[in-house]
């Protein structure tokens, strides 16, 4: 049973997600993450109202009826809700999307401005995970200097940090 899900939907999120998941294993290890892909969004609606749809035994048995879950995904947020809004676990979803915030400059930077990269997603995580708030205040503040030094990075040289960069999953 895991103790959060992180879901995402579309490519620069599952990225994200993937590194969230990277950060999180090293950073607390103890932390039970479960990841999930949606592929098809239409899968998260119910079954009796679309021929893609879940059923709620497959909903809550991938996304759980009563833990954390971030939602990554590559627009906006509320059409997650919307797809989700009838699921038993609705009330612990948290969707991070677009808002439409921030100029093209890198990806990794527009993800940052709409609050959608990996050290947020990790804040996401110590924020809503009962209990984690105190004992991993430490990771937290990690997490925000992370944001804060790529802020400075990317306007002194105009690129993405070599730690993004140079990215790759580690399986």
């Amino acid at each position: 049973e895991p103790d959060v899900v992180l879901a995402c939907a579309g490519d620069v999120p599952t990225q994200e997600v993937l590194a969230a998941a990277q950060l999180l294993r090293r950073h607390l290890p103890e932390v039970a993450v479960r990841v999930v892909n949606v592929v098809d969004i239409a899968r998260l609606m119910p079954a009796r109202e679309h021929p893609h749809g879940m059923t709620d035994f497959e909903y809550d048995g991938l996304f759980t009826a009563d833990k954390p879950v971030i939602f990554a995904y590559h627009g906006y947020p509320w059409l997650i809700h919307r797809l989700a809004y009838r699921r038993t676990g609705h009330g612990h979803l948290h969707v991070r999307g677009y808002k439409e915030i921030g100029t093209t400059t890198t990806p990794f930077d527009m993800v940052v401005s709409n609050d959608l990269d990996r050290y947020r997603l990790v804040m996401d995580v110590i924020d809503r995970v009962p209990g984690l708030a105190v004992r991993a205040a430490a990771v937290r503040q990690r997490m925000e200097d992370a944001r804060l030094r790529h802020h400075a990075w990317i306007r002194e040289h105009g690129m993405d940090l070599p730690e993004v960069a140079d990215w790759s999953w580690e399986g």
